[in-house]
């Protein structure tokens, strides 16, 4: 009786010390973490808002569009480097270097672009439509239209700025497009160190 005593109580002793090792080596410097959860791409209630801009040009509406429409003449008014990274330009699902943009939808003198979703990153459904509307037979005007979700944004002052700067930056590009439909050239870029692409994407 005493031998099986003394071999249970053995047994006890053993499992305890291999339950202080597990905890020891779980517990100790260098041991791997758990992965950690990825980061969701949804928000979970968006304030989707939109900005409206246009400019007046005095040539029609198909001149326009054929000299400041295509896809990537973005490079061009926006002072940016552009290529057509996938498809061909102009045609549904092309995508551009400039923030990899997405065209998804056009018409004859229109596009819609979005861009994609980014791995860690809230989505913020950013899109922007660029479109030449005739006004008379010899006049037009370029309307850009912004729409994003900005509730992610630290607060109305933070999201006040970001309109602000996405305003500035949109009415310079169509101050821009203007120069050129009608026939002007533009002066240097400034440098790029401060510059952004759409969607505010820090350009180096």
């Amino acid at each position: 009786m005493r031998n099986q005593f003394s071999i249970a109580a053995g047994c006890a002793l053993v499992v305890m010390c291999l339950a202080c090792v597990a905890s020891a080596q779980t517990a100790a410097p260098g041991a791997q973490a758990a992965p950690a959860a990825p980061v969701s791409n949804v928000v979970a209630n968006p304030t989707y808002i939109s900005i409206p801009l246009e400019i007046t040009v005095n040539r029609p509406a198909a001149e326009v569009w054929k000299r400041v429409g295509k896809f990537c003449d973005i490079g061009e008014w926006l002072r940016i480097p552009c290529t057509i990274t996938s498809g061909k330009d102009g045609e549904f699902g092309a995508v551009r270097s400039v923030a990899s943009e997405v065209l998804v939808g056009k018409t004859e003198l229109s596009y819609t672009y979005t861009q994609p979703v980014r791995a860690g990153r809230p989505y913020n459904l950013y899109h922007g439509t660029l479109e030449a509307r005739p006004v008379t037979v010899t006049t037009s005007k370029l309307v850009y239209t912004l729409m994003f979700d900005n509730s992610m944004l630290a607060d109305d002052a933070a999201r006040e700025r970001d309109k602000a700067q996405k305003t500035a930056q949109f009415t310079q590009a169509l101050e821009n497009m203007k120069i050129l439909a009608e026939g002007g050239t533009l002066p240097p870029a400034p440098p790029r160190g401060g510059a952004t692409q759409p969607g505010g994407a820090q350009i180096r």
